[in-house]
């Protein structure tokens, strides 16, 4: 289960944040997304836990945990804008389907 760590202490590493969850059952892997710029930390990150109930187990025991003082957010992570069809491509079930553009509908341009 991939799961959604937030409130993260900007000094936090990959391998604390590991070692934290690691209390919980195994951890596949922890990663801390960072500014691609400059490189620091954006305060939140990913750890990947193979089984569902360790994984589970760590999301509420670790909700509102301390680390380096400050209260983690852990919830399940959710995908992603890109997997669930974000702007500018064809959602397989979108329930927006069928609208129409303001001019269809017979909307005066605003400018």
């Amino acid at each position: 289960m991939n799961i959604f760590v937030g409130n993260l202490e900007y000094q936090v590493n990959e391998e604390e944040l590991k070692n934290v969850f690691s209390t919980c059952g195994e951890v596949e892997s922890a990663r801390i997304i960072s500014n691609r710029y400059n490189g620091r930390s954006k305060g939140f990150g990913f750890v990947v836990m193979p089984d569902d109930e360790q994984a589970a187990r760590a999301i509420e025991e670790l909700n509102g945990h301390e680390i380096n003082g400050r209260a983690i957010s852990v919830s399940e992570a959710r995908r992603s804008e890109e997997e669930r069809g974000g702007f500018g491509q064809e959602r397989k079930n979108s329930s927006a389907k069928g609208f129409s553009t303001d001019r269809e509908r017979g909307r005066r341009d605003r400018y």
